[in-house]
């Protein structure tokens, strides 16, 4: 299956918190769009591997994506080698996207930094045709694959986006995708540990940034990306 739009993310939820609506606004618009998970999340303090796994399942069919896959690399002790940047370029051969989304290029989690950077490597290597990879029970060697682009969505941090995306329309769909992660967000009767991302501040935070960022653009709910190059357009009329 080839997909227009691939979607990284560290942890299960980084996906839908970082990009969630403009997924939905690219899959509304008949765009073929993936997600992969590099871990199963379970170092998370809420919930458990398999919750988690139940929970983005759930999530991916609010959003509607196409396929959705787990690398089950070790969470909080993944690494950037050699052995890591060829699964991913598996990965990557395996869907041939043009665009890749993917974690923050810097953030409060640890994996989230170093996801980003583990996939943006591997999107690079995924174009060098003497990297010979083959999916495990394949006999057939990949072709090279590079994608055309690499974004990276903001997450706890609040860094400078260097464009955002009118999603206006799409934050709810946004909003009930990551509370498809009823284990690890705000919920009263939840006797769990608290942790920085179970407050309805947290919650609330995600819609707030959203509103404030469409208000920059003067539109209802934007999302932000920052880029590895500049962005070109066509022509001044393309710019919101």
């Amino acid at each position: 299956m080839k997909l227009d739009i691939l979607v990284f993310g560290a942890h299960p939820d980084d996906a839908e918190l970082g990009a969630g609506a403009t997924i939905a606004k690219e899959i509304s618009k008949g765009k073929k769009v993936g997600i992969v998970d590099l871990t199963r999340g379970e170092l998370g303090t809420r919930g458990s591997a398999e919750i988690r796994d139940q929970e983005a399942a759930r999530a991916a069919k609010i959003l509607g994506v196409a396929v959705r896959e787990n690398m089950e690399f070790a969470d909080g002790f993944f690494v950037n080698d050699k052995e890591h940047k060829l699964e991913l370029i598996k990965i990557i051969r395996k869907y041939r996207p043009e665009i890749v989304l993917c974690n923050a290029v810097d953030d409060r989690h640890i994996d989230h930094a170093r996801g980003s950077k583990l996939v943006s490597d591997a999107c690079f290597l995924s174009g060098l045709m003497k990297i010979d990879t083959k999916m495990d029970g394949d006999d057939e060697w990949q072709e090279a694959w590079r994608p055309k682009l690499v974004y990276h969505y903001i997450q706890w941090k609040n860094l400078e986006p260097d464009f955002v995306v009118d999603v206006s329309g799409f934050i709810d769909k946004k909003t009930e995708a990551i509370m498809a992660y009823s284990s690890q967000f705000y919920d009263p009767n939840s006797d769990e540990p608290e942790t920085p991302i179970s407050s309805k501040n947290f919650t609330d935070s995600v819609n707030y940034r959203a509103r404030d960022l469409g208000r920059i653009i003067g539109v209802e709910h934007a999302e932000g990306f920052t880029v590895e190059r500049y962005v070109g357009v066509d022509s001044l009329c393309d710019l919101i």
